[in-house]
């Protein structure tokens, strides 16, 4: 499996993400730059955290404009597996790839620590290695995280199991109905203001986020007939 992991300027997740996955799955992984124009080669298109374009006009609102996201649209129609974490997942919602939008947090700091989330849907791409109703830890690090939709979309988001994850404990920036990841209807897009990549080993203070990394490879290996790994 080949991974993708975008790079725009401003961002300062792409690292991490990166060793993630080199760490976690031993998969070839790439930086690809914003001005590519060709994805064809990966078969997940990794959109980190960081402050693409320094978060001008809105988070994500610029990144959302370059040649990489016309790839990144092509790839998820075709269904290939798309992760946004933090600024990723604001670029996902600005790119119309995903619903609602993230505001400043309601508390109007920048909010960076460890949270408590749990897992809404297990049958994602990304979810498969975690069990339904799990509480996981994973770090927040964002000034803008607050997700917000209207009622007509929220309850689509419910209707379609398109909640991936909820804050289990306390809610850090506001966001309606605890949202902290949600999906597109066919789950293999995902956006999240967590970052999954800052919890790969106890080393970090929690590995639970290796799982979304374990979860997307057996999806892929699944999708291929191939046998999964644990």
């Amino acid at each position: 499996m080949k991974f993708a992991v975008l790079v725009f300027p401003g961002s300062n997740c792409d690292i991490d993400m990166l060793k993630a996955v080199e760490d976690v799955v031993q998969q070839p992984v790439d930086y690809v730059w914003y001005t590519s124009t060709d994805l064809s080669q990966y078969d997940a298109i990794l959109v980190p955290g960081g402050f693409s374009y320094g978060d001008y006009l809105r988070c994500g609102a610029m990144a959302q404009l370059a040649p990489v996201m016309q790839e990144v649209r092509k790839a998820a129609e075709e269904g290939k597996f798309v992760l946004g974490v933090c600024n990723g997942f604001q670029i996902l919602t600005e790119a119309g790839l995903l619903p609602g939008a993230l505001i400043r947090n309601n508390s109007l700091k920048f909010r960076c620590h460890p949270v408590d989330l749990r897992v809404e849907n297990a049958g994602t791409g990304f979810t498969k290695d975690y069990e339904q109703g799990e509480v996981v830890r994973i770090p927040i690090a964002h000034g803008e995280g607050n997700f917000y939709c209207d009622e007509e979309t929220l309850a689509s988001l419910r209707k379609n199991n398109q909640i991936v994850f909820r804050y289990a404990g306390d809610n850090p920036n506001g966001s309606v109905d605890n949202i902290a990841g949600i999906c597109n209807e066919k789950g293999n897009v995902v956006g999240m203001m967590p970052h999954p990549e800052r919890a790969v080993s106890e080393l970090l203070g929690s590995k639970d986020g290796a799982r979304m990394f374990t979860s997307v490879l057996n999806a892929w290996r699944e999708r291929n007939g191939a046998a999964s790994v644990r």
